[in-house]
């Protein structure tokens, strides 16, 4: 959900008749966006960058207008640069300046390696701008010193034109403090289930609610103070409003009555404590620990984790909260669940 802040401002843009020219950076994802990053990125290989942009085609049209869109690779126009336009290139901009921007700067001067390529990343996003020749760029707010090369280069390169700069903040995951993150296990994706993105939605807290509605919702800021008020008045308990939230965006992914019913799933198995009609089912050799249990039925990341939530007292067995966390489970079937929301149907062989 993080990326469609970006992708419903350009619909935005195509509303009122422009063009979008979605850009899938097959070259320079070889070399990997440095922006935030504390070391040296991995490089994607063809395979994996041919995944992703299979990927963000079928995500993207859940929110932009296929027939006002032009998806375009920068390989297209960065491969025939060759070696002579690469060394051009680099003449465009100095190490002085580079070492400016702000992620660079840290791991300068911490002593932590910067390779040459890094340096590379936003000139060749600027030149995308210069063979585009973009009006508009957009990103995040993190983005601003790669988004102001493309107006440097537009200008360097004499395009007759220095595009504008529109940078949309950064939402934050479902913890409130970082910005989502699949990495983070943070993140709502645009391809969950219905009853999963509704969930996840329902659980940010009352205060991330609001980022959430101006970032994501099609409400205006003036429909979103009203409820803000009314929620700070006691008019309006914030669990409706944020249910109504739930449902705009899970019907925008999905449809109005996938939102709907997963609003009545929600409210079957968190307010009347049933079990979920649809779990995953998993059959396992036992006798097997709850921890691995957990892990193999993909509920938790690792048997320390498990851990960790049985303590906790967050680990459930047919809806009786596991207290020992060295329990075997012997032949049977059962219903592990973790947290509010992860459930699975175990058979034990």
């Amino acid at each position: 959900m993080g990326h469609t802040v970006l992708l419903q401002k350009l619909a935005t843009f195509q509303k009122y008749g422009a063009r979008i020219q979605f850009l899938i950076g097959d070259f320079t994802a070889k070399i990997g966006d440095p922006t935030g990053k504390s070391e040296t990125r991995k490089i994607l290989t063809d395979e994996q960058i041919k995944e992703n942009a299979v990927s963000y085609h079928e995500q993207v049209f859940k929110i932009l207008d296929k027939n006002l869109t032009d998806t375009v690779f920068n390989s297209e126009w960065i491969e025939p640069l060759g070696a002579a336009g690469m060394l051009a290139l680099t003449t465009q901009y100095n190490v002085a300046r580079m070492l400016e921007r702000d992620d660079f700067e840290k791991r300068y001067k911490s002593g932590v390696s910067i390779s040459v390529s890094e340096f590379l990343y936003p000139l060749l996003q600027g030149y995308d701008s210069v063979f585009l020749k973009s009006d508009v760029e957009i990103g995040g707010t993190d983005q601003k010193f790669n988004l102001l090369m493309g107006r440097h280069l537009q200008r360097a390169y004499e395009v007759g034109k220095e595009q504008a700069v529109l940078m949309m903040p950064i939402l934050e995951g479902l913890d409130g403090v970082q910005k989502m993150s699949k990495s983070l296990n943070n993140y709502i994706g645009v391809t969950d289930a219905a009853n999963d993105m509704f969930g996840k939605i329902l659980s940010i807290s009352d205060d991330l609610m609001w980022r959430y509605f101006e970032l994501l919702s099609d409400k205006s800021l003036e429909e979103i103070a009203t409820l803000k008020a009314n929620v700070e008045s006691g008019n309006l308990h914030p669990k409706k409003v944020k249910e109504e939230l739930s449902i705009e965006i899970t019907t925008r992914f999905h449809s109005l009555d996938e939102a709907h019913a997963a609003k009545a799933e929600f409210d079957k198995v968190h307010s009347k404590n049933a079990l979920p009609t649809d779990m995953p089912n998993f059959e396992i050799q036992g006798p097997i620990w709850i921890a691995k249990a957990l892990q193999e039925c993909q509920l938790e990341t690792s048997t320390s984790q498990a851990r960790r939530d049985i303590k906790q007292g967050a680990v459930k067995i047919d809806q009786i909260k596991v207290e020992d966390e060295q329990l075997q489970l012997e032949a049977g079937s059962y219903v592990l669940q973790v947290g509010k929301r992860k459930f699975a149907l175990v058979k034990v062989k």
